[in-house]
């Protein structure tokens, strides 16, 4: 289990569908060792924190995998790391395979694994396609989210080490499954 890359951005105003809204999906990779903190990368932000970041929603992390399924369903977008917002992009950690409350070290960094990602319209404004939420949801190639347990700094190429299992075995993809039904 890998962390290919640290994607962050600040928040940023965009005109969608006539109105200027503020979003802090557009990531990019950063080269250099990041300080990850309770809330937060160093150098990333939040435009909407009703909704996103918080504890529970610290780090966005989404598998390297899921890249190669949507370069087949979107072939006319580029797919730079850090497309679908995510702070971490990371092989070798897939929905399925982790539970709610697994816990990982990467270096002195001790993290959570707390939700899946359910998208808002800021991901149809990424994309310019507001059916990707649908696509991205019906995929179940959401990506979830860490809670910061210990910071630290990170950065591209460290090797995250599974610390504990969660006993629940309520996995990340069993969650994705529920809001599906329940939607």
């Amino acid at each position: 289990m890998k962390l290919i890359s640290v994607n962050v951005g600040l928040p940023r105003e965009v005109n969608w569908k006539g109105k200027i809204v503020s979003t802090g999906i557009f990531k990019e990779p950063v080269s250099d060792r990041v300080m990850l903190r309770s809330l937060n990368l160093d150098g990333d932000g939040q435009a909407d924190l009703t909704v996103h970041g918080g504890a529970d929603k610290a780090v966005y992390v989404y598998p390297f995998e899921h890249y190669d399924y949507w370069r087949g369903e979107l072939p006319d977008i580029e797919l730079p790391l850090g497309i679908f917002g995510e702070n971490f992009t990371t092989t070798g950690l897939r929905e399925e395979e982790l539970n709610i409350g697994d816990r990982f070290h990467i270096g002195s960094v001790k993290l959570m694994v707390t939700q899946p990602r359910l998208p808002c319209y800021k991901l149809g404004i990424r994309f310019g396609q507001p059916d990707i939420i649908k696509r991205f949801l019906a995929s179940r190639r959401t990506g979830f989210y860490f809670r910061v347990l210990q910071e630290g700094e990170v950065g591209a190429g460290d090797t995250l080490e599974l610390v504990s299992r969660d006993d629940n075995n309520i996995t990340v993809a069993n969650i994705t499954q529920l809001s599906l039904v329940t939607s």
